[in-house]
């Protein structure tokens, strides 16, 4: 194995992290909700009486937080190795695999885990293991 030291950025990624477990600690400790992309998402194209306005404020967030990094330094270039039905499958999978896990890795990940939830360990474990042996599949086995 060999470590990229040029696009090697553990400060930064780092501090990525610290704001992420931030900005969970504060949503749920301000307003009492879990900081599960696929609910919230979810909850903005189904939303209910007094509760789209938050979920439309991380939404921003989410969507602003790259615009502002911008600002301080170029955003990296996007390369996809795959083709649009690679593209279309992986991302119809994640979602089926998010309805089943009745949440995404956010909400089980980080947010499920740090309360040290048996149904979060569990979900964590199966995407995870279900990462790896996607890739090895697609690397040494149909390479």
């Amino acid at each position: 194995m060999n470590i990229d030291w040029l696009h090697f950025t553990p400060w930064q990624s780092l501090a990525g992290g610290m704001l992420i477990g931030l900005a969970a600690a504060l949503l749920i400790l301000l307003n009492g909700r879990i900081a599960g992309i696929s609910g919230i998402l979810g909850g903005v194209l189904r939303p209910h009486r007094g509760d789209l306005g938050w979920r439309l404020a991380f939404t921003a967030g989410l969507l602003a937080a790259p615009l502002l990094y911008r600002v301080w330094t170029p955003l990296p270039a996007v390369q996809v190795d795959a083709g649009h039905a690679t593209l279309l499958l992986a991302g119809l999978m994640v979602g089926v695999g998010t309805r089943y896990g009745a949440g995404c890795t956010s909400g089980h990940g980080v947010c499920g885990l740090s309360r040290l939830s048996p149904r979060s360990l569990a979900a964590t474990a199966a995407f995870m293991l279900s990462g790896f042996a996607t890739v090895f599949a697609v690397r040494h086995l149909f390479a």
